[in-house]
């Protein structure tokens, strides 16, 4: 067991998947950072909703420091650099940091214009914080090891064990949530959800929103599946088809329901249980196939041999 419990937290792999998840969460989190723009100063600024943020015993951010309305904009810029130097992987360590000051800074200073899905990428930015998320796939390495570039050097896999857990944990505690009530038990909470006019992207069928059959067929759909993907995702065989069908779980919500960043989110560690091997594999591929490209277009443009 011990021997078990030193491989799965420390043994080094690859950092193939690591790098992937923190470009797509590096790009997410710029595109979270635009939709703060139209509302910034209503939602951040001293003559906004809130005029100081609520506090609270260790409830710091950077607008402890400051909190006028060259503080909010100034934090709105070192945000969108930063999450674009995160994605790019220059000053990794450094942007990551940055990054997860930023979000919960501006979380803290109105935390009711945000939700549950803008606290996990909260959770993520600090995982990502505390991960070398620049070994590979970076500028920082292009700067280090250029020769080396396409190299993915072992690394103890901790962080991405930390992110694999958090999807469970995410899965699992929201099930736990949700049989504790009775929409969900009774199988018409999908049915309830599904027509809040709010919160509706797209519109559905009425015979989907208002069929009691569907709804139960949905709704207890959904708590098999979270139970699936919390428990059956560390499952290898059983890894793609639970994941599979998250996505189309989580495809199937941004369609009909607003919630925020959240399936993105959740999308984004999805890319932690991608085998790293696999990655690696595939990204050598890529690049082998983008030279031969090259090569071609540099024969085609290379002048013709005078006879």
């Amino acid at each position: 067991m011990t021997s078990a419990w030193e491989r799965f937290w420390f043994a080094p792999r690859p950092t193939s998947s690591l790098a992937l998840v923190r470009i797509a969460f590096g790009a997410l989190m710029f595109f979270w950072t635009l939709a703060l723009a139209p509302d910034l100063g209503a939602f951040f600024g001293a003559g906004g909703l809130l005029a100081r943020p609520p506090g609270g015993s260790g409830a710091w951010s950077a607008f402890s420091v400051a909190s006028g309305p060259l503080a909010v904009e100034v934090m709105f810029i070192v945000m969108l650099v930063s999450t674009l130097a995160l994605a790019l992987g220059y000053r990794t360590r450094l942007a990551s940091v940055l990054v997860f000051v930023g979000i919960l800074s501006f979380e803290r200073r109105n935390p009711d214009v945000f939700n549950g899905g803008d606290g996990l990428l909260r959770v993520i930015a600090f995982y990502l914080m505390l991960a070398p998320a620049g070994a590979a796939l970076s500028l920082d390495r292009l700067r280090t090891h250029r020769d080396d570039f396409w190299k993915f050097p072992p690394r103890a896999p901790w962080p991405m064990r930390l992110l694999q857990l958090q999807l469970s944990v995410v899965y699992i505690g929201g099930l736990w949530i949700k049989v504790q009530g009775t929409t969900w038990n009774a199988g018409t909470a999908v049915s309830y959800a599904v027509r809040i006019t709010d919160l509706n992207r797209f519109p559905l069928p009425g015979g989907l929103t208002h069929s009691l059959l569907l709804s139960n067929l949905l709704t207890f759909g959904t708590l098999a599946l979270e139970l699936s993907l919390g428990l059956l995702v560390w499952n290898r065989r059983l890894r793609l088809p639970v994941l599979l069908a998250g996505i189309g779980l989580h495809l199937g919500i941004e369609y009909s329901i607003r919630v925020g960043f959240f399936s993105l989110g959740m999308l984004t560690l999805y890319l932690a249980f991608l085998d790293p091997h696999w990655v690696e594999a595939q990204l050598l591929a890529l690049r082998d196939r983008l030279q031969r490209r090259r090569s071609r277009a540099r024969a085609r443009a290379a002048p013709a041999p005078v006879r």
